[in-house]
């Protein structure tokens, strides 16, 4: 089944999954995570009260019990998980891809994720390898309306931000069912009512396209900010200004106004980030552990690390105080809150972003080949006889760091494309530098 991928279950519905695949998902969920009762919430796509009906008849089918949140973001469907002790969850949702996208994303006890090398993979053995028994005492579903609890958590984080103007898109995705009980209707809004059909744009932040509506409202508007989640609300980024796109990397230091001034600790970033990130946070005296992208690995281990917080360049931002999950609403609001904070002091986000941001940066760059290995391999064979490497780092691809510049190279879990990542002291070493990977990678 082509839907089981490296972080979650996601894929075009009803043709890279369907609803007898939902079935026996739900029915050897239960056994995989020896859990009674399972907690299932879900988005607005359009497929997802199908998916949610056979998910449901196949846990039920094996004898567990569905404790049924309704519509939900994904990270409210983590804080549920960890702080009621459910052993096993379920968000159906396909996050940032398109409409026509659905899926699943699965934790286990703690809010712990459920990916291929976790779990997964022992589930899609079950599904093509064992037998379906309907159990003498089927399970039930259970209505569990928690909303209210976990809107006064986020609650907690909230502060005056009468001073500030900010513009938020929330894509028709989750955000919508939230974002207007934390902050009221002082903020402009855009694409705020729930549509799974994603009639505006696609909700992902990442691809340029998307920003524009938030783009163009901010500097009409005169706001302080832009802010934009995606379909499922665990991811958030930011416009300043004047209208430019914050590299969500640069967010990780950014926060450490927020965390470190506090409490010194341990921060998590992932293998692309930019250099001016740990640099930063070591200036304010916290310490960096770098490890692989995805919330499978990421959420892990920020606990195993006892990190206090820790992000993503997509992203995902990740809280001790969060059972170590992402929510894109909660790191929306620590930003809101410095960003309030400085700007009393006469600071724009442009002017603290660029006190951040000081290396040129390529962003991610996509290589459609098949010898995803072989092409690693060749770059970094390259680059070491080229010049001597101040560290490499070998998981998730490669990361090789010199003395003015570095780069990532990582393979794609679900397609034949190399993704790429170069960071350099200036434009012109980082021009330079592209040109010779490009080379390398023709061949």
């Amino acid at each position: 089944m082509k839907a089981f991928k490296a972080y979650d279950i996601r894929g075009v519905y009803n043709e890279e999954f369907n609803k007898d695949d939902v079935y026996k998902i739900g029915y050897f969920l239960p056994e995989l995570l020896k859990a009674d009762n399972i907690l299932v919430g879900r988005d607005v796509r359009v497929s997802s009260d199908e998916i949610f009906e056979y998910l449901c008849r196949g846990i039920i089918d094996s004898g567990a019990n569905v404790y049924n949140m309704g519509i939900s973001t994904t990270p409210m469907v983590y804080y549920i998980t960890a702080k009621h002790k459910f052993a096993a969850s379920v968000q159906i949702t396909a996050s940032h891809n398109s409409a026509e996208y659905n899926g699943m994303k699965i934790s286990r006890y703690g809010a712990l994720p459920v990916g291929f090398d976790t779990g997964l993979k022992d589930l899609l053995k079950m599904i093509q390898t064992n037998d379906i028994v309907i159990a003498k005492h089927r399970g039930k579903i259970i209505d569990y309306k928690v909303k209210g609890e976990y809107v006064e958590f986020l609650k907690s984080y909230v502060q005056d931000y009468s001073n500030l103007k900010m513009v938020i898109d929330c894509s028709n995705g989750m955000a919508g069912l939230l974002i207007k009980k934390l902050l009221s209707t002082k903020p402009v809004y855009l694409f705020d009512n729930l549509d799974g059909t994603f009639p505006n744009h696609d909700p992902n932040p990442l691809v340029e396209e998307n920003l524009y509506y938030l783009k163009k409202t901010v500097k009409e508007k005169e706001a302080d900010i832009g802010i934009i989640f995606d379909g499922d609300a665990d991811r958030v980024m930011f416009i300043d200004e004047k209208g430019n796109f914050i590299s969500p990397d640069l967010i990780i230091a950014f926060m450490a106004h927020y965390f470190l001034e506090k409490e010194r600790g341990k921060v998590l970033q992932d293998i692309r980030t930019s250099k001016a990130v740990k640099q930063y946070i070591e200036k304010l005296g916290g310490e960096v552990c770098t490890w692989r992208v995805g919330r499978a690995y990421a959420t892990p281990k920020l606990k195993e690390i006892k990190g206090v917080y820790g992000g993503e360049l997509a992203g995902h931002y990740y809280f001790r105080d969060f059972y170590y999950s992402d929510s894109g609403i909660m790191a929306a609001l620590i930003v809101l809150n410095l960003l309030s904070r400085f700007k009393k002091e006469g600071k724009t986000m442009s002017e603290l972003i660029s006190g951040i941001n000081k290396y040129a940066n390529s962003g991610e760059i996509n290589f459609k080949i098949e010898k995803k290995q072989e092409a690693m391999e060749a770059l970094k064979d390259y680059f070491i006889t080229e010049e001597e490497p101040l560290e490499i780092i070998d998981f998730d691809g490669y990361r090789l760091e010199f003395e003015n510049w570095w780069f990532n190279v990582r393979p794609s879990n679900t397609e034949p494309y190399l993704r790429l990542l170069v960071e350099a002291d200036n434009e012109d070493i980082l021009a330079s530098k592209i040109k010779d990977i490009k080379v390398i990678l023709k061949r």
